[in-house]
């Protein structure tokens, strides 16, 4: 687990990485591990985005709920828990917070972080974003003190967005193979 002020892009790597399941599938837990990563960058970059960590914190503790219950067995991976709600109708039923539903949001938001992280790391006609930011860094953390956290992670963003964008790939995937999209 990650100190909860400093942003580790490995430990993301490493959650999504190991949230990959067979060909087709992603595992929750380690999908909620590297997601609560990303959220801490938003966190770190302003205000404008704290909303989005009590939300996510809220969907967590529904997960949580599900993968603890009588039914956990079926809370493993995306794709047990969409055959499983589907089988059974539960996201037709108003008294039943759905995990799929709960996890399409949750999907949705990782959309927005990781195309918001790969044009923070695209170049612009000659200038490295990424590179830019970390210059910036590096003068200013002689001012306040020197943390290298923050250029270890941009070294490894490239290859931390590969993972995200697989584990993207995947549960969009899913979504459309059970025509949850549409989930209200």
């Amino acid at each position: 687990m990650s100190n909860e002020n400093h942003l580790d892009l490995n430990h993301v790597q490493q959650c999504f990485q190991r949230s990959l399941k067979e060909e087709d599938d992603v595992i929750i837990e380690a999908y909620i591990d590297g997601y609560n990563e990303l959220v801490k960058f938003l966190n770190l970059i302003g205000s404008v985005f704290s909303f989005v960590s009590s939300d996510v914190r809220s969907k967590i503790k529904v997960m949580e709920k599900h993968r603890e219950g009588e039914n956990a067995i079926h809370y493993d991976s995306f794709k047990k828990m969409m055959k499983y709600e589907k089988d059974s109708s539960l996201c037709e039923k108003n008294d039943f917070v759905s995990g799929s539903r709960t996890m399409l949001r949750l999907h949705r938001g990782l959309d927005f972080i990781r195309l918001f992280l790969k044009r923070l790391s695209e170049s612009e006609e000659n200038m490295n974003t990424c590179t830019t930011c970390q210059g910036s860094y590096n003068e200013t953390a002689q001012i306040f003190g020197s943390d290298d956290s923050l250029t270890a992670a941009l070294q490894t963003l490239p290859q931390t967005l590969s993972y995200t964008d697989e584990v993207y790939r995947r549960v969009e995937q899913l979504y459309t193979d059970f025509e949850f999209h549409e989930l209200p």
